[in-house]
């Protein structure tokens, strides 16, 4: 045999074993055509090494489906499970931690219990209605999914080709389940210490039904009002490829929103309200910045290039930002404070997460520095001015840095990058684009948390008594402690 031809052979060899395991299909229609050929199936399996829709998936007059059009593929289905574990300890304990440790000793099981409390919560709503209302597309609307996926119901382990053609929609669902659990978890950071746990997981339960899902569906449904990427009749032709609308400005203005309306904390700004433990806060951080791989590389929904991309614009953002707020730290106060370099990593995290898959190495570069500067600002002085006790500054750092990153990705993304964009980046306008999606964001945050927090200020409350407050929210609200001192 010619040497040379041996990749070919085994290349047929490979494509030949994978057609023999594919189950067989039984409708009439293909059991009328001839058999795909060999070169239809050679075609499948660089579809699916290219991350592209098999070319017999579309079930020509001529032939047959390949064996393996409609079948969920081994490693990007694989991968998208990682990623969808890798999101969820973001949550927990990344999150928990995070906030954990920034908060003092007597509620640091208040936030434990909101974490995994809201977890649980969206999980039961995600089943119900919360993936359809986002993934569905019956209602034919810009801005609500459809019923279609009611209960989870024919969400099975063949992929939904509206969102992937090799990641099984099981799979699927669960990955963006860990979004919807961690952006309104974020909240939690603005008014952590005043809040009481009923009255959250309530507020929690209403903003995910008139906020999130109706984002979600905007910018990532089939049919949504801003998914300029893949709705070709979108009315904002706006992108986000990991949510820096959908999770981080939704979730920090209205943390700003609530905290505001909650009021401060009781003994802000005369009382010492340090974090109890910053090496709890620093492995939350860390453990924060592994999971976000889940978060930015996964929303590839694929094992391929642009993943790759996501996985090296997010480390390269994350660690200038963090580097990059040591720095101003070290010339305005002389010092650079491990919370500093938390606070900066984490914004970084954020600022790069709609621009993951769009922009090249330097783009991400310089949107770390960015990332680090405005929330420092916001953090360290707009605070101060305007008086607001945002307590682990979820404001300064997600809605800031969400909104900043929603704007960045209009001026950095590119095609050359992500060819998808090629015919978005042509009209030369993509950031008026990104304006429009964050004005329409910040008016759905703002007006819907404006209304579920007085509804619920004005009936049930949102506060303990000042009583509660001070004798900490680990007893008051769940009479355990994070840690016993007799």
């Amino acid at each position: 045999m010619n040497l040379s031809c041996l990749p070919k052979f085994l290349f047929a060899v490979f494509a030949g074993m994978l057609i023999c395991a594919a189950p067989m299909r039984g409708d009439d229609t293909a059991a009328s055509k001839p058999p795909a050929t060999l070169e239809q199936r050679v075609a499948d399996l660089e579809a699916y090494i290219t991350n592209s829709a098999p070319p017999s998936a579309a079930a020509d007059n001529h032939h047959a489906p390949g064996p393996i059009a409609a079948v969920p593929g081994p490693g990007h289905n694989g991968w998208i499970m990682v990623c969808a574990a890798l999101v969820l300890f973001m949550t927990l304990p990344g999150l928990f931690l995070f906030y954990g440790g920034l908060v003092r000793s007597k509620n640091v099981l208040s936030v434990a219990g909101q974490c995994i409390g809201i977890a649980a919560l969206v999980t039961v709503l995600w089943w119900l209605f919360g993936y359809s209302l986002v993934f569905g597309k019956n209602f034919d609307s810009p801005f609500l999914g459809g019923t279609e996926f009611f209960f989870l119901k024919n969400v099975t382990s063949t992929p939904n080709a509206d969102y992937s053609v090799w990641v099984s929609q099981n799979v699927f669902s669960m990955y963006q389940l860990m979004f919807a659990i961690i952006t309104p978890a974020l909240i939690v950071g603005a008014v952590a210490e005043r809040i009481r746990f009923t009255s959250l997981m309530l507020f929690i339960l209403i903003w995910m039904l008139v906020v999130y899902f109706p984002m979600a569906h905007m910018v990532w449904g089939a049919t949504g009002l801003m998914n300029g990427l893949w709705n070709a009749n979108a009315s904002i032709k706006a992108i986000d490829f990991a949510g820096g609308t959908v999770v981080h400005m939704t979730s920090g203005w209205s943390a700003l929103l609530l905290c505001i309306l909650l009021g401060k904390r009781s003994g802000y700004g005369t009382r010492p309200m340090t974090p109890h433990s910053m090496v709890l806060c620093t492995v939350g951080t860390g453990m924060l910045w592994v999971g976000w791989y889940g978060f930015n590389a996964g929303s590839a929904v694929a094992a391929d290039g642009i993943a790759s991309n996501a996985f090296m614009t997010t480390t390269l953002a994350t660690g200038v930002a963090a580097g990059v707020w040591g720095l101003l730290e070290y010339f305005l106060r002389k010092h650079a404070s491990i919370l500093g370099f938390c606070s900066g990593a984490v914004a970084g995290l954020v600022v790069i997460t709609p621009a993951a898959g769009f922009v090249d190495a330097t783009g991400a570069v310089i949107m770390g520095i960015f990332a680090a500067v405005l929330p420092f600002l916001a953090v360290t002085y707009l605070k101060r001015w305007l008086g607001y006790d945002d307590a682990l500054d979820t404001f300064g750092v997600h809605a800031v840095g969400g909104t900043l990153g929603a704007l960045l990705t209009g001026i950095f993304a590119t095609a050359d990058v992500n060819s998808n964009l090629t015919k978005l980046l042509s009209s030369g306008h993509l950031w008026v684009e990104q304006v429009k999606a964050i004005g329409l964001t910040l008016a759905l945050a703002l007006a819907a948390t404006a209304v579920i927090g007085l509804a619920l200020k004005y009936t049930i409350g949102l506060r303990p008594t000042e009583e509660q407050e001070l004798r900490g929210l680990d007893i008051v609200d769940h009479r355990e402690e994070g840690y016993s001192h007799s």
